[in-house]
């Protein structure tokens, strides 16, 4: 099977409705370098650092995801959602996505597409082309969604979507090698 002969699929926030951007730099690797292996599944799928600023004063929570736009599926691979992550927080420490521990205040991690609650990492199909890992922090213009624990990140996305006030997304890629 040939995995390169499917569509490029769009950047997620290509598909999204405009919205100011602010700053989203990362201590783990550069904007459109490839993941290191610890963020892998393959390597123990910690999650990246992720550091925000610039996002707009009334900004009043904030709600993070990593998507595979790239993924063989109709609808992309959610890895990783964290909701109403509080204003005052504008960074995330390398495996702040083990638990929901490692979150403050109210925060907490939605189920990701392996069906846990924590940041899963990049897991393409041996062989297949570079896969983009786009992690977004989306400003919201309210504190809480009030969404179950439960939610899926495309439910919490759509909702979200209603609340964005600004968003900021920074992409690595990985690459598994082919198999011999």
């Amino acid at each position: 099977m040939d995995l390169y002969a499917r569509p490029l699929a769009p950047h997620p926030d290509q598909t999204l409705p405009p919205v100011p951007s602010f700053t989203l730099i990362s201590e783990t690797a550069e904007a459109d370098s490839t993941l290191p292996a610890t963020q892998t599944a393959a390597g123990g799928s910690i999650s990246p650092h992720l550091k925000w600023s610039d996002f707009p004063a009334e900004t009043e929570s904030f709600f993070i995801t990593c998507f595979d736009p790239d993924a063989p599926t109709p609808a992309g691979y959610w890895h990783w959602g964290i909701l109403d992550l509080p204003a005052s927080q504008t960074e995330l420490a390398e495996n702040a996505g083990f638990s929901d521990l490692e979150l403050d205040g109210p925060a907490y991690h939605l189920p990701n597409d392996t069906g846990e609650p924590n940041y899963f990492g990049a897991a393409p199909p041996a062989g297949d082309r570079p896969h983009r890992y786009v992690f977004t922090v989306h400003a919201l213009d309210v504190d809480s969604l009030e969404l179950a624990d439960d939610t899926t990140i495309t439910t919490a996305s759509f909702h979200a979507l209603f609340h964005t006030i600004a968003r900021a997304s920074i992409t690595f890629t990985y690459q598994e090698p082919a198999e011999n």
